[in-house]
């Protein structure tokens, strides 16, 4: 009997950032790299990417003009090493 794996399933993120010149989502999908996956602006001023995350817990936090940012569409947040939190999506 072959083993049934779960499906990756995209996980959409944006951030409402007008004046921020750039943003970039890190986490624990990739092993928390501030400038690996950049974020695309609207011409709204929101800033967009989506990934195929794989289900369970992930941490996460935008990275915006060199500063941490928290998601405040996320209402689930982690306490980390450096006496902040990451916010938590579950997929």
């Amino acid at each position: 009997m072959a083993t049934r794996t779960s499906a990756k399933k995209r996980a959409n993120f944006r951030l409402a950032a007008p004046e921020a010149r750039q943003v970039y989502l890190a986490g624990t999908f990739n092993d928390w790299d501030p400038t690996s996956r950049p974020l695309k602006k609207d011409g709204a001023g929101v800033w967009k990417t989506w990934l195929m995350l794989s289900p369970g817990e992930h941490e996460y936090r935008f990275f915006a003009d060199g500063e941490w940012v928290d998601d405040p569409e996320c209402s689930e947040h982690r306490d980390n090493e450096f006496g902040t939190a990451n916010c938590v999506r579950r997929v």
